[in-house]
């Protein structure tokens, strides 16, 4: 009954940490400010953009200016438009990839680490294989399987991440499912399919939060590296990475082609990143009194 009392009583302790970690951590108050900023300009960026984002002007590769704050491309389009509507694929992908890695990965991981045996080693298997290439090349090879574009992506990106969040949810599964109130469930006969959901899944959640949120700033720059070789999303869909990739032949003569959207990138990756050593900290159970 202690330990069922503890399991219920954990969400709130854990808001309370999450709220007070926050407090005085400034970097990721200034992590979370920077993201939310970025997400309401991907949000919005209809109505912020000035120009369509593959608008072709006269003024081509024209400096910073009133009409053009960031300046144009070789095409004469506008960077920060750009950038703009790049900051709504190049985030989508990130989050996306990471739900449906997160998913998967988590499932796999569960199902391997509680019913063990033949099963665990089938699935971790697979993983070890997965493992043992780096994520990069099993995305730009997943890509050149399934083809380019946004969903093919997306698909390839979160199959790469696949194994990462499946070796966290069978190492939390292997261990939750020898405590107390796992047995007691399994003694007032709960399915195992409830058993897991309802009781290991929860309590396995802080090292998956904190791996997802890593892997966000992983995937926006798995995309970002992917169009920058021409394996991305389709040409006419602005990401930052492409933008890096149309301007890399001009940089010497139009330095603010590479330096945007590598500031931008720059900026998100590193907030996330802040964001991920705060829930690191505020979800470790070994700085909890």
């Amino acid at each position: 009954m202690t330990d069922i009392a503890q399991d219920v009583s954990a969400p709130p302790k854990r808001r309370s940490r999450l709220v007070s970690t926050l407090a005085a951590d400034r970097k990721a108050q200034a992590g979370l400010l920077v993201l939310v900023l970025f997400v309401l300009a991907g949000t919005f960026a209809p109505l912020l953009a000035q120009y369509d984002p593959n608008e072709m002007t006269l003024d081509m590769m024209g400096g910073l200016s009133w009409a053009h704050p960031l300046g144009t491309d070789d095409l004469g389009r506008d960077l920060l438009s750009r950038i703009l509507y790049g900051t709504r694929v190049s985030l989508f992908i990130g989050f996306a990839t990471v739900a449906l890695a997160l998913v998967v990965g988590v499932a796999l991981g569960l199902v391997a680490g509680y019913f063990g045996g033949w099963v665990d080693m089938v699935i971790m298997r697979y993983i070890d294989l997965q493992w043992a290439f780096p994520n990069f090349i099993i995305a730009v090879y997943l890509v050149a399987v399934f083809g380019t574009g946004l969903l093919n992506v997306i698909v390839a990106i979160s199959l790469a991440f696949v194994d990462d969040f499946a070796r966290i949810a069978r190492s939390m599964t292997l261990t939750l499912r020898e405590e107390q109130y796992i047995d007691a469930a399994r003694v007032l006969g709960f399915s195992k399919a409830r058993t897991l959901l309802i009781h290991v899944m929860p309590n396995a959640v802080a090292p998956i939060i904190v791996q997802a949120t890593v892997s966000v700033s992983y995937a926006i720059l798995g995309e970002a590296s992917l169009s920058f070789l021409g394996l991305g999303v389709d040409a006419n869909t602005p990401t930052w990475g492409l933008i890096l990739a149309d301007g890399r032949g001009f940089i010497t003569r139009a330095w603010w082609l590479g330096v945007f959207p590598g500031l931008a990138i720059m900026l998100v990756v590193l907030s996330i990143n802040f964001i991920g050593d705060w829930l690191r900290d505020a979800l470790d159970v070994r700085q909890q009194v």
